[in-house]
């Protein structure tokens, strides 16, 4: 059977409003996953969409991108003159963190806070379970390289002592005699006036010409000078790695496609042009889990799902996040490794829990899965040239829920190989390779689920309420036995999962995020204040969108601030009504945010004149909108479903190998049902369909997983 990464019509096809524009354009998604680089093109004149993956390389990610570029164009017979743009998610700074390959950098902040990294922030990682409660977190400057500058703000902005242009010049000159070239700058109440980290910037352009620097003014203009601090260093960091990466991908884009608009994705679920991005690195920490949850949001929406989880499996991990109308909730409370990082964010939890994900066994003896990861080099055992140790991926190919090749036939893969590894770690643990097998699967599941639990039952959220997504190339391999976990009425897998981040670039606004502290009691709040800031963060938004070729009356603004009660440690963010604010607006929002606390906590005081609410953060984020693809439907078809059945095989299900229907899932039309113990396969992915499961095929193409006992 021919396998093609080009959708049939009407599979996944989305329809683009007309355009005055040449003959066979398209817009391009690029996702670069740690195993796979996913690629989605859509032409803009027919909808036409198309697919394919490459191998991610690791060692030189640019490559990996590339090739994919140049495989859907090669499958579409166009040059790159057709491309219109490319968006692209990036884990590039997440994977620099997660590594903890840091160059040394330095750090300048205010006299006599030179121990702000040391004093860092109370961390409990694992409960109080444990023989320790306080945990610092790494430091990411050593105190060496901390050197510190008199002068002072006061928490308005005000000065207290004039800024040491002295200091400044001998803290300059100590880092640039020493090497250090990536320096970070975090000035004491800088979030209120930015004026001495300005003339510390101007220092450094003089005397360490070479130096790469990030003032705190320009990454995170908000209170809290640890978690300001340290999201400072790391948009330091990971600079020189993305700038190099982003100015390399662009030199490379431009030779096969000159001048193309590429794009960015950012954390907070918008996308940047690649030219600013390289000035906020940080922004894009959680790139390619943002695109997948907008991407998914998309499709759930159009099939009339209003509170979903996403469940995006790659082969290093699985990011999951929640959806509720539409729109993934936000977070400015995220962190990358070890380091907290406050800029906003899609609020994902992430998981090692991936096709890669690597089996092992304890000192203990005790089976684990995960977090480290075969990835694409050298990839599980059964890979053509795997590793030496079992991973997830390999215990489903010795179990028969996927096939022995990837990628339609593109990846061999050996079930041999795979079932060597299993038979070691079996004979340890007194398993056959068929036990071993579903020991780690469980483990992997039970992994995800505890991630789903984190951004539900921890938030305030019933688990049950949910419609779970599943994507990524090994995102629905585990979905049954998911839904039987946490009690789930139904799972959606859209058509070609494997590319539904790809496919979320497409459909990404650019978006930018603008924020000012004002801490005030809201009885204290004057509404002309409040107008008046964010009328400045308006402005600063609607510059940058300017700059990004948008027009004025084609922006949007969206206003939210961060309220807490007078006494806690930290907030909750609630929408803010747009225009001028009156006495009415502002007691609309504190009415919001007892709700929403009520909603996180269980419950609030709203009642209680004696719980004042205090305003913390004022925030903007300005929005150009892009123009959306459409799903388009899928038509029914006739001769019942086994039309797609191409085969069967041996599949090992509850303790038993069963004789499994193999369903080529392009063959399916609206309307089909399958019957478990099934297995739906595509290019990209592989669904199992457990017995007492059945899937069935909605408008749009989406496989709905429901038990038989909620048919």
């Amino acid at each position: 059977m021919a396998v093609s990464g080009i959708f049939r019509p009407g599979y996944l096809s989305v329809k683009v409003p007309a355009m005055s524009a040449p003959a066979r354009r398209v817009r391009i998604g690029i996702d670069t996953g740690g195993t796979f680089t996913d690629v989605v093109a859509v032409d803009e004149q027919t909808g036409q969409v198309s697919t394919t993956k490459t191998p991610s390389t690791p060692s030189d990610p640019a490559e990996g991108f590339i090739v994919g570029v140049q495989k859907v164009l090669g499958q579409l017979g166009l040059s790159g003159d057709s491309v219109s743009a490319v968006s692209h998610g990036t884990t590039v700074a997440t994977n620099q963190l997660l590594e903890g390959t840091l160059d040394r950098i330095g750090f300048i902040t205010t006299e006599g806070y030179e121990s702000v990294l040391e004093i860092a922030r109370q961390s409990v990682p694992d409960g109080y379970g444990n023989s320790y409660f306080w945990v610092k977190p790494p430091r990411i400057v050593p105190a060496d390289l901390v050197r510190t500058v008199r002068g002072r703000l006061d928490p308005t902005g005000a000065e207290v002592r004039p800024f040491d242009r002295d200091d400044a010049a001998a803290a300059a000159r100590f880092f640039r005699d020493a090497g250090i070239t990536t320096i970070g700058v975090c000035f004491l109440h800088a979030y209120a006036d930015d004026g001495h980290e300005q003339q510390m910037l101007d220092v450094l352009h003089v005397e360490h010409p070479g130096a790469v620097v990030s003032i705190s003014s320009q990454v995170l203009r908000e209170y809290r000078e640890y978690e300001r601090s340290v999201t400072t260093l790391v948009d330091a960091a990971v600079k020189p790695r993305v700038g190099a990466y982003v100015t390399n991908i662009r030199r490379r884009l431009d030779e096969l496609a000159p001048g193309v608009p590429f794009y960015v994705m950012k954390s907070n679920g918008g996308v940047l042009s690649a030219s600013e991005v390289v000035h906020q690195p940080i922004t894009t920490m959680l790139s390619g889990p943002a695109a997948g949850a907008l991407g998914a949001a998309l499709i759930a929406g159009t099939a009339g799902f209003d509170r979903v989880l996403t469940c995006d499996g790659g082969g290093t991990s699985t990011d999951v996040t929640v959806v509720i109308d539409g729109e993934p909730t936000l977070t400015t409370e995220g962190r990358v490794g070890d380091y907290p990082s406050k800029i906003p964010m899609i609020d994902v939890v992430t998981v090692g829990a991936g096709g890669g994900s690597i089996a092992w066994l304890s000192p203990e003896g005790t089976l684990k899965v995960g977090p480290k990861s075969a990835g694409a080099e050298p990839g599980p055992m059964c890979y053509p040239a795997g590793g030496d140790q079992p991973t997830v991926t390999d215990a489903h190919v010795v179990l028969g829920r996927i096939p022995p090749h990837l990628l339609g036939g593109e990846i061999p893969l050996s079930v041999d190989a795979a079932r060597g590894g299993l038979e070691h770690i079996g004979t340890t643990l007194g398993l056959s390779p068929e036990q071993a097998a579903t020991g780690i699967l469980e483990i992997s599941a039970w992994n995800q689920a505890n991630a789903l639990r984190q951004v539900t039952v921890a938030r305030g959220r019933d688990v049950r309420d949910f419609t779970l997504t599943t994507f990524g190339g090994s995102g629905s391999l585990l979905a049954c036995r998911l839904m039987d976990v946490l009690g789930l009425p139904r799972t959606l897998v859209p058509p070609n999962p494997g590319n539904v981040s790809a496919f979320g670039l497409l459909t990404v606004d650019v978006r930018n995020d603008y924020v000012q502290t004002m801490v005030t009691r809201a009885a204290d709040l004057g509404p002309d204040a409040v107008t008046a800031a964010f009328t400045t963060l308006e402005e600063q938004a609607a510059q940058a969108l300017d700059g990004e070729g948008f027009a004025r009356d084609e922006q949007r603004m969206q206003r939210t601030a961060d309220l807490r009660y007078v006494g806690q440690a930290f907030e909750v963010r609630v929408p803010v009504a747009g225009g001028p604010l009156d006495r009415a607006a502002l007691d609309a929002v504190a009415a919001e945010f007892h709700a929403a606390h009520a909603q996180l906590y269980g419950y609030d005081f709203a009642d209680d004149p004696r719980q004042a609410v205090e305003w913390v953060n004022l925030r903007v984020s300005g929005i150009g909108p892009i123009r959306r693809p459409d799903l388009v439907e899928l038509a029914a078809r006739d001769g019942g479903v086994n039309r797609s059945v191409t085969g069967t095989r041996q599949v090992f299900f509850d303790d038993d190998w069963v004789d499994t229907p193999v369903h080529w899932r392009p063959d399916l039309g609206a309307g089909d049902v399958v019957a478990g113990p099934a297995i739906i396969e595509e290019f990209g992915s592989t669904v199992p369909v457990h017995p007492g499961f059945v899937a069935t095929v909605d408008r749009f193409g989406n496989l709905l997983l429901t038990k038989e006992t909620a048919q």
